[in-house]
């Protein structure tokens, strides 16, 4: 071994054999869904049948949420100045950091500090109290609640909905709903838990770490990035001013599967 060998646990290549985590890629294929791809590759387990469903469904709860996010934004921009995909879709993914895409990793971490309340004997609802209590005499936010534009976020109300049924929820999913009650108790303000903070719950139950949280958004949102792009790549004129707001959809009416 020179002094420059190194090691890897993620994926053994040999010829014609590609294993991820010991599992020969071939013998996954049409097996898992890519929810539970990304979860095997991360953790290095396959997950039970309802935890894939549940990764699965966190993906698809961020794949768009329209055109005038940052990373939405960025990406358009830089594909109108004619740069190339890779280039359009890296400069989307680097505006999601602290104050877009952020939360997830935030929430997460105050959800810990919470269920961390919880072994001394407290109850969800006290140590859920007194976080809110620490964070406010902080004159600190907790990140994951509230929304610019939906007072009762459906992605959220659809996730959780979906962890009960799972058997998915536990604590962490009780913690984020009991925060959102003593925020509107403090403050008397309705702050409900968005779709970040209810990714950041559903993560804390599956033992991620916080640290990697921002990763989740980043992959559930490329592909919106993708259709972003080709749209404005196909159908705007190149350098144009984008304005963050004006604009209308004219896409397909609702449908229902």
């Amino acid at each position: 071994m020179g002094e420059y060998h190194w090691k890897t646990g993620v994926t053994k290549i040999e010829p014609n054999k590609v294993a991820l985590r010991g599992y020969p890629l071939d013998n996954l294929i049409g097996k898992i869904s890519f929810g539970q791809g990304v979860y095997l590759a991360i953790k290095g387990e396959l997950p039970s049948e309802n935890v894939g469903r549940m990764m699965e469904a966190m993906l698809v709860s961020s794949l768009d949420h329209g055109a005038t996010p940052p990373s939405t934004l960025v990406a358009r921009a830089v594909a109108s100045c004619g740069s190339t995909l890779n280039a359009a879709i890296a400069a989307g993914i680097l505006t999601i950091s602290r104050h877009h895409g952020g939360a997830v990793e935030n929430c997460m971490r105050a959800l810990l500090e919470a269920r961390e309340k919880m072994t001394s004997g407290m109850s969800v609802e006290e140590a859920a109290t007194q976080l809110v209590e620490e964070y406010a005499g902080k004159k600190r936010r907790i990140a994951g609640y509230g929304h610019r534009i939906h007072k009762r976020d459906p992605r959220t109300v659809r996730l959780l909905e979906l962890a009960e049924e799972l058997g998915v929820a536990g604590d962490f999913v009780a913690l984020g709903k009991a925060v959102a009650v003593a925020i509107e108790k403090r403050s008397g303000k309705q702050l409900p838990l968005n779709v970040d903070g209810a990714i950041a719950t559903l993560l804390c139950e599956m033992e991620f770490g916080p640290s990697i949280a921002n990763a989740f958004f980043m992959m559930a949102r490329i592909p919106g990035l993708v259709a972003h792009i080709q749209e404005e790549t196909t159908r705007e004129r190149p350098m144009r001013v984008i304005h963050p707001r004006d604009h209308e959809y004219d896409g397909a009416e609702e449908r229902t599967l």
